[in-house]
């Protein structure tokens, strides 16, 4: 097996394992907020966190990965960004009413793309385009409702999507940076999301719920819930790195969107929750919207891997050839490598 088809088979499993334990854990959450009324969300984000990073600790320990410390300043700007966001998006879920909430989330993939378009530099065809508007059309047929805004919450929406987006981004720039792993990067970052969210949590949760996380009755099936939600969580944070490192945040925006629509269809068969012909339809369209963006991506990178090889078999033969200049052939494999390592393609191509 080549490089190549290990990177597209290692792709393949993170987006499916980002998918499954992404699921999951709504499940379960779902059980624990709406069935045993534990609507604590934040704090649990932080007892998630916590939990990754001891489970981290532990597998650096055992060897399964090789701590790489990198600029702690960087570490620490991600991690307090990654923790603000999460912040920022529940008092967006508390200030607004679901719908607004949804188009808050579908508001992330064109606010990601424009800002790797003008900070970046990246470069989005017109079929890339198309595709993801006829994804973001089906999620919100989907899941849009009722849009009642307010100028708090559409301000705490406007912060949760910029933060989110540049956190998404971070994630992927400073993987290649710095040459860490998503592992390498979960674990240095953890800790300080993790305090964030264990500071502002309890405050942002009472604030929202009228309730005090630490005076809940805390009953055994309570309990198990949680440590299973917790231990979901590791595998959640974990493909979500691994996601945005491989592919990108508008692959990762889209893999979430995938997730939304399976959560829908699983309380429709499963838990029999309220569903309509509205519903379906915007399943059916934001499905063709990932089919469509799945194929135009892999395309664009068959695409771009023929032109590369071809400037390579010419830069090979202009070195062959004693009458073309040394430097030009130089200067033809350096720009390959680059187009190489640029390429957005499905599997190196999102939340």
């Amino acid at each position: 097996m080549g490089e190549g088809e290990r990177f597209q088979l290692g792709t393949v499993g993170a987006l499916t394992l980002s998918v499954v334990s992404s699921v999951s854990i709504v499940i379960c959450n779902k059980a624990l907020m709406s069935s045993l009324h534990f609507i604590f969300a934040t704090t649990l984000t932080s007892w998630h966190l916590l939990v990754t990073f001891c489970s981290l600790h532990v597998a650096l320990k055992m060897r399964f990965f090789e701590h790489k410390p990198f600029e702690q300043k960087a570490v620490m700007g991600f991690g307090v960004l990654n923790g603000i966001s999460i912040g920022l998006l529940n008092l967006s879920l508390g200030f607004n009413s679901v719908g607004f909430y949804q188009m808050t989330k579908l508001a992330i993939i064109p606010c990601t793309v424009l800002l790797e378009t003008l900070f970046l530099g990246k470069r989005f065809s017109k079929r890339i385009q198309f595709a993801l508007s006829i994804l973001l059309l089906g999620v919100g047929i989907a899941t849009v409702t009722d849009l009642q805004l307010n100028a708090l919450g559409s301000f705490l929406s406007f912060l949760a999507v910029i933060t989110t987006c540049v956190a998404q981004i971070m994630t992927n720039t400073i993987q290649k940076k710095f040459k860490v792993s998503s592992t390498q990067l979960l674990y240095q970052s953890c800790p300080y999301q993790a305090a964030t969210l264990l500071i502002f949590g309890p405050y942002l949760d009472k604030l929202l719920t009228n309730q005090n996380v630490f005076g809940f009755k805390y009953t055994t099936q309570v309990t198990v819930f949680i440590i299973l939600s917790c231990l979901i969580s590791i595998s959640v944070n974990f493909s979500t790195f691994l996601v945005i490192g491989k592919t990108s945040p508008v692959t990762y925006q889209v893999l979430g969107h995938l997730k939304t629509c399976l959560v829908l269809a699983f309380g429709y068969i499963l838990l029999q929750d309220p569903f309509s012909w509205r519903n379906i339809l915007g399943i059916m369209i934001a499905m063709m919207g990932m089919i469509l963006y799945s194929y135009y991506c892999t395309l664009e990178n068959q695409q771009k891997t023929i032109e590369a090889s071809s400037q390579a078999s010419q830069a090979r033969e202009g070195e062959s050839d004693p009458l073309v200049n040394v430097e030009n052939g130089s200067a033809v494999v350096s720009d390959t490598i680059g187009q190489r390592q640029m390429s957005p393609v499905w599997s190196k191509s999102n939340d």
